[in-house]
C-alpha cells in the first residue's frame, strides 16, 4: 500500500449530499492561461492526458480567444488534436463568433462562453458594457445550439467585484437566466476574486431556482482568497449541486482580475468529497503525481495542500 492509500481520509458519509459530483477540471485552460512562461504544447497536451489517466471525466483543454489576449493559449489549434481522441469530454472557450467557427472547424463538441454579472468587468475583460456583451453572445450560443453543441456559460463576478464590490443576488440571477434562455445548457457561477461564503451561495442558488434555473444546470466555480473555497462548495453540494470546476494542484487565476488568486484545487475537492462518501471516479494518487508533474514543468511547488501532504509522505 503507498503512503497515498495510506493517507486517505476516513469516510463519514453526511445527511442530503448528491451521491456523485462531476469535477470539471480547468487547469488545461483557467489554470494555465494566466502562466507568463509559455507552457509547450507537448507539456499542456501529457497534463490533459494524464488528467484523464487520473480520472477526470470533463477536461477543459484550451480557448479560442485572440492569442493578443491571452498568448499563452496561442496554440489551440496545435493542442486540440492532440488530445481530442481522449475518451473525455473535451469543452473550450469561444469568445466570440470567430472562436466558435475555430472550435467547429477542429471538431469540438462542447463549448463554453465566458460572461459577466457586472458592467464593470464586462468592460476590462469583454470590452464592452454588460447588455452589450450579453447580446453578442446571443448568435454564439444559437449557433452552438444549432450545431448541436453543449454549451456551458460562464458567469464571472457572481459574488464580488474589485471595483463594484458586493453585487446583488438579482443582478447575478438577470444576467443567469439571459444565459439559460439563450439556450445555454449549464451555468458555472464563477467567484473570480474568492470573496463569497456559504450564505451568500445559498441564497445565489435559491434566488436561482426561484427564477426558474434547475439546480442541475448549476456549477460553481470558487477561489480560494480568503480560504472559503471548500466550504464554500460544501455549501453548494448541501444545495443539490453535483457540478464543481477545480484546477489541478490550485493553479490558475484571472488575468483581468489582480485580486484572484488559485482556483480550488482539485486534489483539495477530491479529500473533501471522498471523506464524505461522495463518488468522483478520480484516482487521487494519480491525480496527485500529476501536479507534482506539472509544478515540475512549471518549476515552482503545487500552491494545493493536498498535493503539498500526500507528496511529502511519499
Amino acid at each position: 500500500m503507498s503512503a497515498t492509500e495510506r493517507a486517505l481520509p476516513m469516510t463519514v458519509p453526511a445527511p442530503d449530499l448528491p451521491a456523485r459530483v462531476r469535477i470539471h477540471e480547468v487547469g488545461a485552460r483557467d489554470g494555465l492561461q494566466n502562466e507568463k512562461a509559455t507552457v509547450p504544447t507537448e507539456v499542456k497536451a501529457e497534463f490533459i492526458r494524464r488528467l484523464a489517466d487520473a480520472g477526470l471525466t470533463t477536461i477543459e483543454a484550451t480557448s479560442f480567444v485572440h492569442p493578443k489576449w491571452v498568448p499563452q493559449l496561442a496554440d489551440a489549434e496545435a493542442l486540440f488534436p492532440q488530445v481530442s481522441g481522449l475518451p473525455v469530454a473535451l469543452p473550450v472557450l469561444v469568445p466570440n463568433e470567430r472562436g466558435l467557427d475555430r472550435a467547429l472547424a477542429l471538431g469540438a463538441r462542447q463549448v463554453a462562453v465566458f460572461a459577466s454579472a457586472t458592467e464593470s468587468f464586462a468592460r476590462a475583460n469583454l470590452n464592452r458594457g454588460l447588455d452589450e456583451a450579453l447580446a453578442a453572445f446571443d448568435p454564439v450560443v444559437r449557433r452552438a445550439k444549432d450545431a448541436g453543441l453543449t454549451v456551458r456559460a460562464y458567469v464571472s463576478m457572481c459574488f464580488g467585484d474589485p471595483w463594484e464590490g458586493a453585487v446583488p443576488v438579482h443582478q447575478v440571477a438577470r444576467v443567469c437566466t439571459a444565459l439559460m434562455d439563450m439556450g445555454a445548457d449549464e451555468l458555472s457561477l464563477g467567484d473570480t476574486i474568492g470573496v463569497a461564503t456559504p450564505g451568500h451561495v445559498r441564497s445565489l442558488l435559491t434566488e436561482l431556482n426561484g427564477r426558474g434555473v434547475p439546480t442541475g444546470s448549476i456549477a460553481v466555480h470558487f477561489h480560494d482568497t480568503y480560504g472559503q473555497a471548500l466550504s464554500n462548495t460544501l455549501a453548494a453540494l448541501q444545495h443539490g449541486v453535483g457540478i464543481v470546476d477545480a484546477s489541478a494542484g490550485g493553479l490558475g487565476g484571472c488575468p483581468y482580475a489582480k485580486s484572484a488568486t488559485g482556483n480550488l484545487a482539485t486534489e483539495d475537492l477530491v479529500w473533501m468529497l471522498q471523506g464524505l462518501g461522495i463518488d468522483t471516479g478520480v484516482d487521487l494518487g494519480r491525480l496527485t503525481a500529476t501536479s507534482v508533474w506539472m509544478a515540475g514543468q512549471l518549476g515552482r511547488p503545487s500552491p494545493s495542500r493536498t498535493v503539498k501532504a500526500l507528496s511529502h509522505q511519499e
